[in-house]
């Protein structure tokens, strides 16, 4: 079987290929695609593939920007650590939605199903309702305090109580919404793993911002965004014009 590979993310995409590959050996990764871009280059030439797994959040942008610009008529299992997309997913001719970290076992059973399904099949209301029931089932624990070193003590400090994680200086800092900051032995992106996207949302590649911290979202040159957030950054926040569409989505959600 012929699979594609839409991921931004190498490890991610080296992890699924090993994984479908230890389940399958008959499984043959043709293409590895990491943006949205690629993807409607590659897409609009070919569709010969018999399954597509597909992360959501594209370093570009959306995938399904992808299904806005062409029409894909391969089954898609979509891969992603946000689950509020669930519905928008199944939109477009999904068969399935794992998320993040992938686990063998749930890989396997997506595998299956889409071998007894009939690829021109449309998915029924009853069996979107299923997973989705399934993934709620699934829900993840996120993160609600951190313990954090602080001069010769460690103090509990509530995610709630948190404004935004940002890099200063080669460090990870928390700022809190009473403008003390701490020293977190994290990087950004296993925070991004641990924190709930409903509440928290990576900005840019310095940090990331709680939904009750953001003032003000002002427009920059290029089509990027400049939030302001309190208590006061130390460091201008932008958001690239790629990620703006989605930035916006989650605030207004």
């Amino acid at each position: 079987m012929n699979v594609v590979i839409v991921e931004d993310e190498l490890a991610a995409s080296d992890n699924l290929t090993y994984l479908l590959q230890y389940i399958d050996s008959a499984i043959k990764v043709v293409k590895v695609l990491d943006s949205v871009k690629a993807s409607i280059a590659y897409f609009s030439k070919n569709q010969t593939a018999e399954l597509v797994f597909m992360d959501i959040h594209l370093a570009d942008g959306l995938s399904f920007e992808i299904f806005e610009q062409i029409s894909i008529n391969i089954p898609v299992i979509f891969t992603t650590a946000y689950n509020q997309y669930t519905l928008k997913a199944f939109k477009v001719n999904s068969i399935d939605y794992l998320l993040k970290p992938l686990d063998q076992d749930e890989l396997s059973d997506a595998l299956q199903q889409f071998k007894e399904q009939k690829p021109e099949a449309n998915i029924a209301n009853d069996q979107i309702r299923g997973l989705l029931d399934l993934v709620k089932e699934k829900g993840r624990n996120y993160k609600t305090t951190y313990l954090i070193s602080h001069r010769d003590q460690l103090i509990p400090i509530k995610t709630a109580d948190i404004a935004y994680f940002i890099i200063e200086n080669g460090l990870v800092k928390a700022t809190t919404f009473d403008s003390k900051t701490y020293t977190v032995d994290e990087k950004l992106e296993d925070l991004e793993e641990e924190l709930d996207p409903n509440n928290f949302y990576r900005i840019n590649r310095q940090c990331i911002l709680r939904r009750d911290a953001l003032s003000k979202i002002k427009q920059y040159f290029n089509g990027k965004l400049i939030v302001e957030v309190t208590p006061v950054a130390s460091q201008r926040i932008i958001v690239s014009k790629a990620k703006a569409p989605d930035f916006k989505t989650w605030v207004a959600n």
